[in-house]
């Protein structure tokens, strides 16, 4: 690739440009507007002229390419389109009745024929689940903390039978919560959604980020992904070269001594300005690999770079929302959150649909505390404004990226990423055995199934102190589900 020139698009699909809201060319793809050089690595790759800001390049294509694998992931086991270059792939039939021609029978089971690209699928679902009274008992000890081991011996499974089952068990959790999440979305006109992230195995140290997005104060989680492929690639990069193919996918490297842990700053404005530090010790921003650390790499599947997951992750959100008319996503203070969200709502950001506001606060914070004085605080290079308060021993921060002022005291008082934080913590406590049990550290494609699992009890069947699912928080059940009902 010639020096000067942004990594190419994908179809419409061009990421890079700057990031910074204020710049008149935030969202501008015109090469003459930036600084490109390929020579020194020590300097930024790309450079705003006008505000002199360094947004990391990214390949549009590999973002383009890990979208589908996650639309497949997402639609794995529905009934619909599974063709990667189809425009209906993972469209439900459930949901999206116009995309399909009923086609006959396969058996007892109905067969569908897509209107976009004439393949042919039966639908699985159309049946009775027959092993439902066994996948009962499966879920039951599974919820009530016991090892594969000893649920195998149970119900007399070998493991293989067992993660069958599981799988099973995953897609038909996806069947159900399709027509659940298509009702919410198409209901609803505008809303608060947080996004948050976290180690799928808090202890194993294997790299691999999850990454759920829902609405932020039920706790509905609409979307989740992680940066790990349950398959090896055959080609993989250990530098990140965005004019490369392939280059979403991280090398296996070598042990390295575990970096220095530093020090806790105390108080919130000392934590928030300490992560900005660390930010800028990274080679790129926007990439929480590129600082010295220690992982241990998976002995089965692919590393994603975080980046291209997230990226991919907001790409899937978008045209859930299209018809919304007011848009706000919360998130912890994480540049990758951020850089995303703005870069993919990039249109709908200028036309005030979509804004990004980053939420901090310590332990002791009550949920919806009025502020008592709010202090305004411009930090880092980018001079994020920063609105900071307290309300008895707890403090909180927002910084709304939009910078619309006036607003401090009603986002210090509604903006929170709680529910969605504790929809991770209750993951990791209610499978603590299986996620932490030491053959299962390098081996996390065994959790992706009951990452599914857990997305649906979470929304239909769990109670929070109001005995209310996060369902019927937003009406879309009158009662709690049951493990029965699950496997319908």
């Amino acid at each position: 690739m010639s020096s000067g020139k942004l990594p190419p698009a994908a179809g419409d699909l061009q990421l890079n440009f700057c990031k910074t809201l204020t710049c008149p060319n935030f969202g501008s793809t015109d090469e003459q507007h930036y600084l490109v050089q390929h020579t020194n690595p020590a300097r930024p790759t790309l450079v705003c002229r006008e505000c002199g800001a360094f947004p990391p390049l990214l390949n549009n294509h590999q973002v383009h390419a890990e979208l589908i694998t996650q639309r497949q992931l997402h639609a794995d086991g529905l009934c619909a389109c599974t063709n990667p270059d189809c425009e209906h792939l993972g469209n439900p039939v459930l949901t999206h009745r116009a995309c399909y021609h009923a086609f006959g029978y396969s058996g007892d089971k109905q067969r569908y024929r897509c209107k976009g690209c004439q393949s042919t699928f039966v639908d699985r679902w159309s049946g009775v689940n027959k092993k439902s009274e066994l996948q009962q008992k499966l879920l039951a000890y599974l919820f009530t903390g016991h090892t594969v081991r000893e649920i195998c011996r149970r119900l007399t499974l070998n493991p293989k039978t067992f993660y069958d089952h599981l799988n099973h068990i995953a897609a038909r959790c996806r069947q159900k919560l399709a027509a659940y999440d298509t009702r919410f979305l198409g209901e609803t006109t505008q809303g608060h959604l947080a996004s948050v992230h976290a180690p799928l195995q808090p202890h194993s140290q294997n790299g691999v980020q999850w990454l759920a997005t829902g609405e932020a104060h039920s706790g509905y989680v609409l979307l989740q992904d992680v940066n790990y492929h349950s398959y090896d690639h055959p080609v993989v990069n250990a530098q990140h070269d965005p004019y490369q193919d392939h280059c979403r996918f991280i090398a296996s490297a070598p042990d390295v001594d575990r970096s220095e842990t530093l020090a806790t700053p105390e108080g919130l404005l000392g934590r928030v300005d300490a992560k900005y530090r660390a930010v800028f010790a990274r080679s790129n921003v926007e990439d929480p690999y590129t600082q010295p650390l220690h992982f241990i790499y998976p002995n089965r599947g692919t590393l994603i770079r975080p980046q291209y997951t997230t990226y991919a992750h907001y790409l899937n959100l978008k045209p859930l929302l299209a018809h919304w008319q007011n848009i706000v996503v919360f998130s912890p203070q994480e540049p990758l959150l951020r850089s995303a969200c703005l870069s993919v709502f990039e249109a709908d950001i200028r036309d005030k649909r979509v804004s990004h506001v980053y939420v901090e606060q310590d332990a002791y914070w009550q949920p919806g505390a009025e502020p008592e004085k709010i202090d305004i605080v411009l930090l880092s290079w980018w001079r994020d404004r920063w609105a900071f308060t307290r309300s008895g021993e707890g403090t909180k921060a927002i910084c709304d990226h939009g910078q619309a002022k006036g607003k401090e005291a009603y986002w210090l008082t509604h903006a929170s990423c709680d529910a969605l934080k504790k929809y991770q913590q209750h993951f990791h406590q209610q499978f603590a055995l299986l996620v932490n049990e030491p053959r299962r550290r390098l081996r996390p494609g065994g959790l992706l199934p009951l990452l599914d699992i857990y997305r649906a009890w979470h929304n239909l069947c769990w109670q929070d102190k109001q005995h209310q699912t996060p369902a019927q928080h937003l009406g879309l059940t009158d009662r709690p589900l049951t493990l029965a009902d699950l496997l319908l």
